[in-house]
């Protein structure tokens, strides 16, 4: 039998609560028993990606706007992990963006950089009411 995992979360656009997303993606990943990787550093992963995908949401694309909200989706199923990061915000071309420069450690620039590092699929597209970054990894 396959585990199948669903967890559906809307928060206000504020930072305060990525914390919270960045922890219930590690507390996913310390519950899946057919995992076979090291559940620690996928968990460890699974917050890095929510918080960075949290915060573009809320900082670039909501551009802090205290009336919107990010929605985000993680769901397991054959052993897949995917997860939505819904904004409503104008939108960019995840695919414009430069690698970050690591002599200038900033802050612009890496969240993107890190997601694709640490997933094995990432798009961003338009939906009804803004764009959803989308992410996924295989856990075999």
């Amino acid at each position: 039998m396959n585990e199948k995992i669903e967890v559906d979360i809307k928060v206000p656009n504020q930072t305060r609560y990525l914390g919270l997303i960045g922890k219930i993606g590690e507390d996913i990943a310390r519950t899946l028993k057919k995992y076979k990787g090291d559940r620690e550093e996928l968990a460890y992963h699974l917050n890095l990606v929510l918080t960075e995908a949290m915060a573009n949401a809320i900082r670039h694309a909501n551009e802090g706007d205290p009336e919107k909200e990010v929605h985000i989706s993680i769901t397991i199923l054959d052993r897949i992990l995917n997860i939505k990061v819904y904004d409503q915000g104008q939108g960019f071309d995840v695919n414009s963006l430069p690698a970050p420069n690591f002599r200038n450690l900033d802050e612009h620039g890496r969240g993107i950089y890190i997601i694709r590092t640490l997933m094995d699929r990432v798009t961003y597209q338009k939906h009804t009411h803004g764009h959803v970054l989308e992410m996924e990894k295989s856990l075999s």
